[in-house]
């Protein structure tokens, strides 16, 4: 971590941390004896315990987690996590608890608060306007969220259409409309021209 920030990186990013948690601790008690003074990133899938996050109040400095599914069914067929929607809500809920609404600095570099990414997925598999509504009314309309296109069928998504296929740009644009229909208006990579 000190290696990194001497080498002039902006946070420390943690992925898919949460069965690390202890040597994380461990090691960050070293690293901010040693000056570590970045940001630090806690990047997950959103499948995140909260009595874990609980453990964490105070640590990190920006959550980044997937709002992968709306819909149990979907979740369960497609990453055997039935409650994924319920454990990611409450995930959210208690990071934007303790870290609040995105922050940046004047180049426009995170420094503290909460990031959700979305993953699109082909005729709305993703549940995207249940997703938006439950970001702008349960954690706040100010949340910065990243509504990604870059999905793309790999391994084996030919076995389960239409996950065989990329998104549409059409998809892309009625995602986004449904964020904005929602009233967040913090969205990464869309120009105000919607």
């Amino acid at each position: 971590m000190l290696e990194l920030q001497q080498m002039g990186c902006h946070n420390i990013n943690f992925v898919t941390p949460a069965h690390f948690v202890p040597q994380i601790l461990d090691a960050l008690s070293f690293a901010i004896e040693g000056g570590l003074c970045l940001p630090l990133v806690y990047n997950s899938g959103g499948y995140d315990s909260v009595e874990t996050l609980r453990v964490l109040d105070g640590v990190f400095d920006i959550y980044m987690p997937d709002f992968k599914y709306s819909d149990g069914q979907v979740s369960t067929q497609l990453s055997s996590a039935p409650d994924y929607p319920e454990v990611a809500k409450a995930a959210l809920q208690e990071m934007h608890r303790q870290v609040g609404e995105l922050q940046m600095d004047e180049r426009g570099i995170a420094q503290r608060g909460l990031l959700v990414r979305h993953l699109v997925l082909p005729q709305g598999l993703s549940g995207t306007k249940e997703v938006m509504r439950f970001i702008a009314q349960n954690i706040s309309p100010q949340t910065y969220v990243n509504v990604m296109e870059q999905y793309r069928p790999c391994y084996r998504a030919a076995e389960h259409p239409p996950l065989d296929r990329p998104i549409t740009g059409k998809e892309f644009r009625e995602a986004v409309e449904m964020a904005l229909q929602e009233g967040l208006r913090r969205l990464e990579g869309v120009s105000g021209d919607w």
